[in-house]
């Protein structure tokens, strides 16, 4: 057997799910189609089994861990032998005709063993607008090469996609320790092992943004834990775009001195004044009300993003011990047939 496993991990997603499966069952170069449901109760089971009947290239599969890393690893356990190829797809996005034919061209044509992709926000409607124009901006994202269209090159990190059965396993799959940012600790794991990640701006996919401020927050927050403890395991300098960030939480500590001086609330000034003017010239350029919230938005996201951050920094303890899938390469030949050599 050869060719391509799909893994769509689903947390109830019923308003998407539809649409996804029909395209990606309808893909030649993609195999099979396996769903891991952490525990759906909005009918995302009930569309997949329903779907299954009509498509024998379609699985439904319970993910007890319920977190994305797990149902991945879980679904290659059982459904990987003999596949060259894993595609994560997310079921929160959507996605281009030829998705899996883009991304396996791709990888023929550089020689890469993973294909990551550009991410780019869509939103429906209110305060999702304001948050999709924001991290389609430099002040949500920080210029970070995944989240803007550009030309392809092989980068550090990306959003998943297809990923070399063979290296996916080697490596050890998804760590499951991680909250967040497991795809970003993959990619580190990945190129220390030799492996390259191409970015192909062709197989761009859309984001659908949280909507509401709470949701938001609890994202960027889960995000700087993630990232931090990406950083502090492998132990990993971060970048200037994850430098910036930082100052957020420290502008509004300082803030609470004022008392003794009104010295202490300059930071949090400018960097307000900052967001402020940013979302006022974004949504101008892009004309749209929601936009000039943008600016809002990013603060959200930096402030959230910073106090998740430092939340895993200054824990005393060490960050939890790594749980791969696939522990010392542990039924790799099994799985991975080639790996005997």
């Amino acid at each position: 057997m050869s060719g391509v496993l799909a893994v769509v991990p689903c947390l109830n997603e019923a308003p998407h799910l539809r649409e996804l499966l029909a395209r990606l069952v309808a893909e030649p170069e993609i195999s099979l189609v396996v769903v891991a449901d952490g525990g759906s109760t909005d009918g995302s089971r009930a569309i997949v089994d329903e779907m299954a009947e009509r498509y024998p290239s379609l699985r439904l599969m319970d993910n007890p861990a319920r977190i994305q890393s797990a149902g991945v690893n879980l679904a290659v356990k059982k459904y990987g032998q003999g596949y060259d190829w894993l595609l994560r797809v997310d079921a929160h996005c959507s996605y281009p005709d030829g998705y899996a034919s883009k991304l396996i061209a791709a990888a023929a044509r550089t020689g890469a063993q993973a294909v990551v992709v550009p991410m780019l926000t869509k939103a429906n409607s209110g305060f999702q607008k304001a948050v999709a124009t924001a991290q389609n901006s430099v002040i949500g994202t920080g210029g970070s090469p995944h989240r803007h269209l550009g030309a392809g090159r092989f980068v550090d990190h990306g959003h998943h996609a297809l990923i070399n059965m063979n290296a996916f396993i080697t490596v050890g799959g998804y760590c499951e320790a991680m909250p967040c940012n497991e795809d970003a600790e993959l990619d580190h794991r990945l190129a220390r092992n030799g492996n390259s990640i191409w970015l192909e701006p062709s197989a761009a996919i859309g984001y659908f943004p949280r909507s509401s401020v709470a949701s938001l927050w609890r994202q960027y927050f889960n995000y700087g834990m993630g990232r931090a403890r990406t950083l502090r395991r492998h132990r990993i300098r971060p970048a200037l775009r994850q430098r910036l960030p930082l100052l957020v939480p420290i502008a509004f500590a300082l803030a609470f001195l004022a008392p003794i001086h009104w010295v202490f609330l300059v930071p949090l000034g400018i960097w307000a004044s900052l967001m402020f003017a940013a979302g006022l010239a974004i949504g101008t350029a892009s004309k749209s009300y929601w936009g000039l919230l943008s600016g809002l938005a990013a603060a959200i996201m930096h402030m959230a993003w910073g106090a998740g951050y430092f939340r895993e920094r200054l824990r005393a303890s060490a960050p939890p011990k790594p749980r791969y899938g696939f522990d010392s390469n542990e039924g790799l030949a099994d799985i991975i047939p080639a790996a005997k050599s």
